[in-house]
């Protein structure tokens, strides 16, 4: 199956920047939509960024000017850089794509494990 593995959580100061990764592997025959979500305890899991494979760019009001959603197409990957991160931007945070896989004729959507982001007051 395709997997999508994420990285580059951590701790950092509020005011600090982290930059996530995101790697999807397997047999792929194409990404469409990529995007990030994150989930807080006891919240629901909120869309971050996304960026479609026409490169546009959707964000939450909440990160709107802080953070950066790209992505690779070469590597696989997607990426958002977080900048003057805030102790509410403290959550879990998840990639997510929609892909289709070799051989298989339907797009499906796929979650990485997660990679904890926490941020310091």
């Amino acid at each position: 199956q395709l997997q999508l593995v994420e990285s580059g959580g951590g701790l950092v100061q509020a005011g600090g920047s982290l930059r996530l990764s995101c790697a999807a592997s397997g047999s792929i025959f194409s990404i469409n939509r990529m995007g990030w979500y994150r989930q807080a305890p006891g919240k629901q899991r909120e869309l971050v960024a996304a960026i479609p494979s026409d490169g546009s760019t959707n964000y939450a009001d909440s990160v709107k000017g802080r953070f950066t959603i790209s992505r690779d197409d070469a590597k696989n990957t997607a990426y958002l850089q977080m900048n003057s991160l805030k102790p509410e931007d403290t959550a879990v945070y998840y990639c997510n794509a929609l892909m289709r896989e070799r051989r298989v004729g339907v797009l499906r959507n796929y979650w990485g494990q997660g990679t904890q982001v926490t941020v310091s007051s």
